[in-house]
């Protein structure tokens, strides 16, 4: 009798683990990536999605874009400079990176570099012991705030330049000393491609700088024409291509080449390489601050927001200290009514109460990969994934009881922790095309023909690579936006 009962418990445990077995095999796994994908790094840096560029130097005493490099240093003295107040006014803003001009053509230096003497160290600011650099690193890190250095590789003054290894052990020593560990950690570095028709000709050892980058700092963003960790969108416009890859091919590029800026717009779904765009442009005409200019009016920063960011790019956005060394106030009032405009527009999330159902959904109804998903916070790693076999696929949000949908913005991102996928999508509402595009990758923003009314709106991919992989929709009202006066459709 003992055998026996011990014989049916050793079944009974076996039957239990087999059953334990057979439901984790039920934990429906996530797709497969679709190749290239982002680094952590890349990451952070998309989602950041609004950054900060400071262009200062003897450029904003000369009234001048691109200095000679003859400018005398006794020219420098910003003598009201407060790095805190730039910083306080990135935080208010909502800006998370501030990249500053260390060195621009001109070859005047922000920092003490022992390696030249047209430098802060010969100027009358702060009896010449001044450090504009170290200044910002000190308000930034108070404030939580990362840091991003500008070194520009043409250089109008030092005498070096075009003597190709005396100039490229001069750069690299200036990479070092910015690098190292004076500063503390710099999240990007920027290698500007620009260079004068008539600079001597000379060839820049991007790839020795590009080592030494890596070894000093680990988890900083290389960007300039060719990456290898972000691309120029390709214009200063702020605006990247209706079709926007993150993916390119970093063999087709090069450091200076004007041929491939088409190229750099629209990136390569081919591309082997993650190599997102960032689109750069000023809140003013000019890169650095003249008296004479006043910030861009709050319609076309918008546009450019749209246009950026609403394009899978980061923004970056010039904000010029002035020759007080602060930034002017128009500037600052036009970013408080920017981040205002934004989070008006996008606060509110019209779809989040709407019921939701989807063409199909990865591995059944009790998966983890269900259409509810694209209304929670996580924007990465928690979205919805249909059945990789089906042909059609689409998830529509339907309006809670009686209440309609209104509404002239929509949104749409993609889990590009997984890849960026979509080619091809379109927006209907209530059955009713309002909206098409290609790509989506991290973000993509609608701004519609008119107001929509309607019931229910369905977004329908009509071509990917892979499964498309959707962590994010919102149906948003923008008040700025009024391009015809009337609704573009009105389901009732």
């Amino acid at each position: 009798m003992t055998k026996f009962w011990y014989l049916l418990c050793m079944i009974t445990v076996t039957e239990i683990f087999n059953w334990a077995d057979c439901k984790r095999e039920l934990v429906i796994t996530p797709p497969l990536p679709v190749l290239p994908l982002p680094k952590s790094s890349q990451l952070k840096w998309q989602e950041r999605e609004l950054i900060m560029f400071l262009h200062f130097g003897v450029n904003t005493f000369t009234d001048s874009e691109w200095g000679t490099g003859r400018e005398n240093p006794a020219i420098f003295n910003p003598t009201g400079l407060n790095a805190s107040q730039w910083v306080d006014v990135a935080v208010e803003v909502g800006i998370s990176l501030m990249i500053l001009t260390a060195k621009h053509h001109d070859g005047f230096c922000l920092w003490p570099s022992k390696y030249t003497d047209h430098s802060v160290v010969s100027s009358p600011w702060r009896n010449g012991h001044g450090d504009v650099v170290g200044d910002l690193v000190t308000a930034a890190k108070a404030r939580g705030v990362d840091v991003g250095l500008y070194l520009s590789p043409w250089d109008r003054h030092d005498r070096r330049y075009g003597k190709e290894k005396h100039y490229n052990e001069y750069y690299l020593a200036q990479l070092q000393e910015l690098l190292h560990n004076k500063y503390g950690s710099v999240r990007e570095i920027w290698f500007d491609g620009a260079k004068g028709s008539n600079a001597p000709n000379m060839s820049y050892d991007f790839g020795d700088w590009f080592a030494m980058v890596r070894e000093l700092q680990t988890s900083i963003n290389i960007f300039s024409d060719a990456g290898p960790d972000v691309r120029w969108v390709g214009n200063e416009k702020g605006f990247a291509g209706e079709t926007c890859w993150s993916s390119i091919n970093r063999t087709s590029l090069s450091i200076g080449n004007a041929s491939i800026v088409n190229y750099l717009n629209t990136g390569d779904p081919k591309g082997a390489d993650w190599l997102p765009a960032e689109c750069d442009v000023s809140i003013r005409p000019g890169w650095f601050w003249h008296k004479s200019e006043k910030p861009k009016k709050l319609s076309k920063l918008l546009e450019i927001y749209y246009n950026s960011v609403g394009r899978n790019c980061v923004l970056l956005f010039n904000v010029p200290p002035n020759s007080t060394g602060l930034i002017s106030e128009s500037d600052v009032q036009r970013l408080r009514e920017f981040r205002s405009a934004i989070d008006t527009i996008f606060s509110t999330n019209l779809a989040e109460n709407g019921d939701l159902k989807a063409s199909s959904r990865r591995g059944g109804k009790d998966s983890d990969f269900g259409p509810e998903n694209v209304l929670d916070d996580d924007h990465l790693w928690s979205y919805w994934a249909p059945e990789e076999e089906d042909g059609e696929n689409w998830i529509e949000i339907t309006a809670a009881a009686d209440e309609g949908l209104r509404f002239n913005v929509v949104r749409i991102q993609e889990a590009i922790g997984l890849g960026q996928r979509i080619k091809r999508h379109e927006i209907y509402a209530d059955g009713k095309l309002v909206g098409k595009g290609t790509t989506v990758g991290h973000k993509r923003l609608h701004r519609l023909g008119g107001v929509v009314h309607a019931t229910s709106v369905k977004v329908r991919v009509v071509e990917s690579r892979g499964a498309p992989l959707l962590s994010s929709f919102g149906l948003h009202f923008d008040p700025f936006w009024h391009p015809h006066g009337h609704s573009l459709y009105n389901g009732k």
